[in-house]
């Protein structure tokens, strides 16, 4: 999330455009918040479609057939490129209202101790721990590299493309990974964190830090999905296990990919390819075509400092919709809160242009655990109690809407990916989570 360099900032949209993608956020986020969470049962658990699932579903629906609509009144793909773009920046008040809640729980996450420390190695190894055996077994060769020895998000891509390149199998590979989980990533984690936690056999909190898998949107999703499920009080306990353990994976897994995931990986796959791989039925082919690499979705576009006070908020504005029809809290009640989160958020924004090299989130995680610290900025008690009228649920349906809206672009890279590719995909995303929460759980 890098905000320097103007010059590559994305061409400006017309003001009816800007109208018609906010209206469109808006009206999927309302609808979602409307119809709420559908229980049902799947032998001894259960799925709980909350919100946020909904916005996925409606606002792929919206941006189909705003597709349809004549030009200068639908939803483009450069529409959806430029919702994209404001996506990874509405994550940054998501996040902020977390490190807020970090901040308040810092007592519950000393105590966590140990566990918050060596869950992490779940987290790295535990993508290649399924999604590498299941990638050899399916036939799948070097892109089992590049799918399985992360979650493949940006830092992973610029790895693997330093290393290989992306037009080799291996970049084949992590761009699989990186489309497979942008297109439905946070739709799985979801789902899977929502069942796994209904079967009452792992701690919340163990679940908590599974959730923390190094991505904004599938730690929203997963977080969403396990809070939901439990009281208020171990909801909030969830939540900020649940940011620490994301931070945790975002600041030191560029480092441990690269020194310690990667070579493993490599080194497993030259062990496990000869014996594995010769079930396979036929003559292993590679799992992608090489035109994959150049369908890279657009969603490193950088944005000026008007569009990204723009995302923040709108995320934070459509987040109070979702907070007084989910919750009951009334706009005007809540109003001070997110103008809290937001101010936060621009307080980054403006130190990021001072130091463009630190991230993001381990600069907004660190001013917002300050602030949400009791007894550590003047008046905190009052900050502390305004944005507690702010929950933290409604923010997912924003996010996640507008992760719907913009889903359709990428789809003609994701059908070419092949379905073995994709499925190894989805297990590297369920290897860490599940991995991480295995490690938590032993010191539960």
């Amino acid at each position: 999330m890098s905000h320097a360099s103007a010059s590559l900032a994305t061409p400006t949209m017309p003001l009816s455009g800007r109208i018609r993608m906010l209206a469109a956020i808006l009206l999927v986020v309302i609808i979602s918040e409307a119809i709420g969470s559908v229980t049902f049962t799947v032998g001894p658990g259960k799925i709980i479609l909350q919100p946020m699932l909904w916005a996925i579903f409606i606002g792929a629906v919206v941006a189909a057939f705003g597709q349809r609509l004549p030009a200068g009144a639908g939803i483009d793909t450069a529409m959806q490129t430029r919702i994209s773009g404001y996506l990874q920046y509405a994550l940054l008040p998501f996040l902020a209202k977390l490190g807020l809640m970090v901040g308040g729980a810092l007592p519950q996450v000393r105590e966590a101790g140990w566990a918050l420390v060596f869950q992490e190695f779940g987290h790295f190894f535990g993508t290649m721990a399924i999604g590498l055996p299941l990638a050899l077994l399916l036939g799948i060769k070097r892109e089992a590299i590049g799918a399985t020895f992360s979650v493949g998000r940006e830092p992973s891509l610029a790895i693997i493309g330093e290393r290989y390149g992306m037009n080799s199998p291996e970049g084949r590979g992590v761009m699989a990974e990186y489309i497979t989980g942008t297109v439905i990533g946070a739709l799985f984690v979801a789902l899977m964190a929502g069942f796994i936690t209904s079967l009452n056999i792992f701690d919340p909190r163990s679940l908590a830090m599974g959730a923390g898998v190094g991505s904004g949107s599938m730690m929203a999703a997963g977080v969403g999905a396990i809070a939901s499920q439990q009281t208020p009080e171990v909801a909030h306990q969830v939540a900020a296990l649940a940011a620490a353990a994301n931070l945790l994976t975002t600041v030191v897994g560029v480092y441990f990919t690269l020194f310690i995931s990667l070579p493993t990986t490599i080194f497993l796959y030259g062990k496990l390819e000869p014996v594995l791989g010769r079930f396979s039925r036929g003559k292993a082919e590679a799992a992608m075509d090489n035109s994959v690499s150049d369908d890279v979705p657009a969603h490193g576009a950088k944005l000026g400092f008007g569009d990204r006070l723009t995302a923040y908020v709108v995320c934070g504005l459509f987040a109070l919709v979702g907070n007084r029809l989910g919750y009951g809290v009334p706009f005007a009640d809540a109003l001070p809160g997110m103008g809290i989160i937001i101010l936060l958020v621009v307080i980054t924004d403006l130190v990021l242009r001072v130091v463009p090299k630190l991230p993001a989130v381990f600069v907004l995680s660190l001013i917002a655990m300050t602030a949400g610290c009791p007894g550590v900025l003047p008046y905190s008690d009052q900050i502390i109690a305004m944005v507690g009228k702010v929950n933290f649920l409604p923010f997912t349906t924003v996010i996640l809407a507008m992760a719907g809206l913009s889903i359709l672009k990428d789809l003609p890279a994701f059908r070419k990916l092949g379905w073995k590719i994709v499925v190894v995909s989805l297990a590297a995303n369920a290897g860490t989570f599940l991995g991480a929460t295995m490690i938590a759980e032993f010191f539960h």
